[in-house]
């Protein structure tokens, strides 16, 4: 199990990511915008640049639902490597089975 503060912290900029994420599009649409006057593209960068850094998508980490755990977590589930293989093992994971040869 991961730290408390971890999760949280995780789970706060994935609110902040979800809440600036139009306003952060839009921006960064004005910024490379080459028809655009420089100046203009300019000041689009110095708004983007006052954001929230957290509000960026790229500062979330992708943490197991269950556990917390952020390393070997697979996407589809968004759960660690060790969790989805205790779920499949115990038949909690529809359509997955146990393989062996």
């Amino acid at each position: 199990m991961a730290k408390k503060s971890s999760i949280e912290r995780n789970k706060k900029r994935r609110a902040l990511t979800a809440r600036y994420a139009a306003k952060r599009d839009q921006l960064k649409a004005i910024a490379n915008d080459l028809s655009r006057a420089p100046e203009e593209r300019f000041a689009a960068r110095m708004k983007l640049a006052k954001l929230p850094r957290n509000s960026a998508k790229v500062r979330v980490r992708n943490r197991c639902e269950l556990t917390g755990r952020p390393r070997g977590v697979y996407r589809k589930f968004r759960m660690s490597r060790i969790a989805v293989r205790d779920l499949a093992s115990a038949g909690r994971i529809p359509g997955m089975v146990k393989s062996s040869w």
